[in-house]
C-alpha cells in the first residue's frame, strides 16, 4: 500500500475560518497522537491484542481527521486483525503512524 499524504482540508472545513479553532485541533493531535502511538507500540510488544486493537480504534479516527483514506481503511481492516489475535499488518500500521507523526512536527 502506498501512503496517502495528510492535510489539514477537513480541520479547515470544520474551523470554517476560524484560526483559533483551527490552531485548537493541531495541538490536540500534537499532544494526544505520541501518547497514543506509544500505547498501541507497547500493548503490542506486550502481545495484548484486543488492546491494541483499542488504540488502533483511537488513532483511526486521527487518520480520518487528517485525510488519509487509504490509511482509515488500512487501520479498519487492522483493527478486525487484532480482535482475531492476528497482527500481520503490524508493519504497515506503523509506517502510517510515522507518517502522520512526521506530518504533525511540520505544523
Amino acid at each position: 500500500m502506498q501512503l496517502d499524504i495528510p492535510n489539514l482540508h477537513y480541520i479547515k472545513e470544520l474551523s470554517d475560518g476560524d484560526a483559533e479553532f483551527e490552531a485548537h485541533l493541531i495541538a490536540i493531535l500534537q499532544k494526544e497522537f505520541p501518547t497514543e502511538k506509544e500505547a498501541y507500540i507497547e500493548s503490542i510488544e506486550e502481545k495484548n491484542y484486543q488492546i491494541s486493537a483499542a488504540h488502533v480504534h483511537k488513532i483511526k479516527h486521527k487518520i480520518s481527521i487528517l485525510g488519509l483514506e487509504k490509511s482509515y481503511e488500512f487501520a479498519i481492516l487492522y483493527e478486525e486483525e487484532l480482535k482475531s489475535e492476528t497482527p500481520s499488518k503490524h508493519e504497515m500500521f506503523l509506517k502510517i503512524l510515522q507518517n502522520i507523526e512526521e506530518f504533525l512536527l511540520t505544523l
